[in-house]
């Protein structure tokens, strides 16, 4: 592993141990060269599906770009990165688990909101407000209100867009 501040490939590895629900391995280094400490992460390469997008292009699932849009709906608001990094990786779980080779980008969203909405009301509406593209103000009204009304059973049945079904 190269280190990230001086670039090179001698280290030692000081404690390993699980993480993230024993998806991945927690890895401390420390270079040989400059005496730096960094972390590593080992996951299972595990063959991901391409995402279909709603115009037809076909890309890559990819965990960053989840993570990146969480990050977003979650400022200020008290939400650990291992909490976000744990949604990502149960996100990864149920696309893998499809056993599909390609997943439409709206079951992505979809299994997306299911675990944001366990894990904070006020990010998920968020989260929703910009993935189901809210055009006004009566849109998001709804979107609180039917978050309002549901439990956690009926909001796993949510559906990303008000007219297609669960």
């Amino acid at each position: 592993m190269r280190c990230p501040y001086c670039d090179n490939l001698d280290n030692k590895v000081i404690d390993s141990r699980l993480s993230q629900g024993g998806d991945a391995i927690r890895r401390r280094r420390r270079c040989d060269r400059c005496d730096r400490r960094y972390t590593t992460y080992e996951r299972i390469e595990v063959s991901l599906p391409l995402v279909v997008k709603k115009n037809g292009r076909r890309e890559p699932f990819d965990r960053e770009k989840i993570l990146a849009g969480l990050q977003r709906s979650c400022v200020k608001r008290d939400i650990s990165g291992e909490a976000l990094d744990r949604l990502v990786s149960a996100v990864q779980r149920s696309v893998v688990e499809t056993g599909e080779s390609e997943v439409p980008s709206t079951l992505v969203g979809t299994i997306v909101l299911r675990q944001l909405a366990q894990l904070d009301a006020v990010a998920y509406v968020r989260f929703a407000s910009v993935y189901r593209e809210f055009q006004d103000v009566q849109e998001f009204v709804e979107e609180l209100r039917r978050l309002e009304e549901s439990d956690d059973d009926e909001l796993s049945g949510m559906s990303i867009r008000n007219d297609e079904p669960a």
